[in-house]
């Protein structure tokens, strides 16, 4: 190799996914010198493996499953049938759509020099990509994560599915068994379900063991409805090629074991962040197992190199990475302490019926306070719920006595979206009594929100003592 030519910008970005993108744009527009470096595709995990095709995916089994689901309303179809080649091609055309919004022109166009290779520290201050030695001021590490996979005997033998090659399949898939029932496991299992094929869903603990089984029981009955069979408690021993698909041998908790056949094996065990063959060690950048450790401003043992994202572990989410971003810019570009409120971060599982999250769990808010208060109500008590025959679904609210909103779950048709509201009361510290006071339209489902707040200051409202006051006060003339 001749010599390294030496660029000397401001911030230097390594990972040209959501948070390194947020980064980067940010940052130059603002008036930073910048380079990225990014040796795949632009846009990351998000735009080409995670967040859009997989809810292009949800969208299709969506239609498939309102065909199915007309004759509640008196209507009747065909049985749908799937064009699973239209099918990679709506995902395809959908991501194609959006990428140029995080493309090499569009950054370049902001003037971010982008660079497509691999990028390696070579010194605490400098990183070395292809013909480059980048002398940045700044780093931020933004390299995302990839799919765990799990040591499964025999896995080396036989072929399977992660989320990241799913969305490419056009043959048929008749029986499908996802092995992980965490967030991206339930999702593509229903999606598939939806879409014709046989799906079985093993999992070690429980389905979605990280979220609250309240409302966890309202999705897993979702699930058995669209024919997805739940072998909770249940590990995967070993694997075997077959001619027609693969042999999964399961063992129960109990003790009980079956060999089950598959066409197509799906592995959804989680992620591991992407942190090898980055040099980490020649910068002085610790580690906490394959997480970047970092404090609450996402700086690293080497305070001129923050990280954000997935490579620090914990809530791996493009808005999560996205909004680490926002931290790190105000960090570098107006040297301001920005911190990271995990609090305020919210999470969806985007099935069908959604579960939604953002705040405290009630286990942990148990853990944190004394006076806790729960208020909950079925969506059965909605009447636009009622109206579309989506009345399976709970809002779930954890409070202080006083009022103060610590968590909210929902699950139920559009929870994702009738969390918004809940996302800002938690952020700007509002009290239940601010979203008990709104005004909302009649009828939507975001009514149910306004009535689980009022339900929890009715027994005050009407109590023996509110009663007599206002009997005296219409004695008054």
């Amino acid at each position: 190799m001749g010599d390294l030519t030496e660029l000397r910008p401001d911030i230097c970005v390594i990972g040209g996914g959501s948070g390194g993108l947020t980064v980067a744009a940010g940052a130059a527009q603002l008036g930073a010198k910048v380079v990225l470096v990014e040796a795949g595709e632009m846009g990351g995990d998000c735009l080409n493996y995670g967040c859009v095709p997989s809810k292009s995916l949800l969208a299709a089994a969506h239609a498939a499953a309102l065909a199915k689901s007309a004759g509640r309303f008196g209507i009747s179809f065909a049985a749908p049938t799937i064009d699973r080649v239209a099918l990679a091609r709506h995902i395809a055309d959908v991501i194609a759509g959006i990428a140029p919004h995080d493309s090499v022109e569009r950054f370049a166009g902001l003037g971010v020099t982008v660079i497509q290779e691999r990028a390696v520290f070579v010194a605490r201050d400098a990183v070395e990509a292809g013909d480059k030695r980048i002398l940045a001021k700044r780093f931020v590490i933004a390299t995302g994560s990839k799919p765990a996979i799990p040591p499964i005997a025999g896995l080396d033998q036989v072929p399977f599915l992660t989320n990241e090659t799913i969305f490419e399949v056009t043959e048929p898939i008749d029986h499908l068994l996802v092995v992980g029932g965490g967030l991206i496991g339930v999702e593509l299992a229903q999606a598939q379900a939806r879409l014709g094929a046989k799906v079985t869903i093993v999992e070690m603990a429980r389905l979605l063991p990280k979220d609250d089984p309240e409302l966890v029981h309202h999705l897993r009955q979702a699930l058995i409805i669209d024919g997805i069979r739940l072998c909770e408690g249940t590990s995967v021993v070993k694997v075997e090629k077959e001619a027609r698909g693969v042999s999964v041998y399961l063992a129960q908790n109990d003790g009980a074991t079956e060999v089950m056949a598959a066409s197509h094996l799906l592995l959804a065990v989680g992620r591991r962040p992407a942190t090898q063959d980055l040099g980490l060690d020649k910068a002085g950048i610790e580690l906490t197992g394959a997480s970047i450790k970092v404090d609450a401003r996402l700086r690293t043992s080497n305070k001129n190199v923050f990280a954000i994202g997935d490579c620090i572990g914990g809530p791996a989410f493009t808005h999560v990475a996205g909004y680490h971003g926002g931290i790190v810019l105000r960090n570098i570009l107006f040297r301001l302490p920005a911190k990271v409120n995990a609090d305020i971060i919210p999470w969806v599982t985007f099935s069908d019926p959604e579960l939604a999250y953002v705040g405290l769990s009630e286990m942990s808010a148990r853990a944190c306070y004394k006076d806790v208060r729960v208020e909950q109500l079925d969506f059965s008590a909605n009447d636009r719920a009622r109206s579309e025959r989506r009345t399976d679904g709970l809002i779930k609210i954890v409070l202080r006595r006083n009022g103060q909103i610590l968590g909210v779950g929902i699950v139920g048709p559009q929870a994702g979206d009738l969390l918004a509201p809940w996302c800002l009361a938690i952020a700007r510290g509002l009290k239940l009594s601010a979203m008990a006071g709104l005004l909302l339209p009649y009828p939507t489902l975001s009514e149910i929100s306004k009535r689980v707040a009022g339900n929890y200051y009715a027994p005050r409202l009407f109590s023996p003592g509110v009663r007599a006051l206002v009997r005296g006060l219409l004695r008054l003339p």
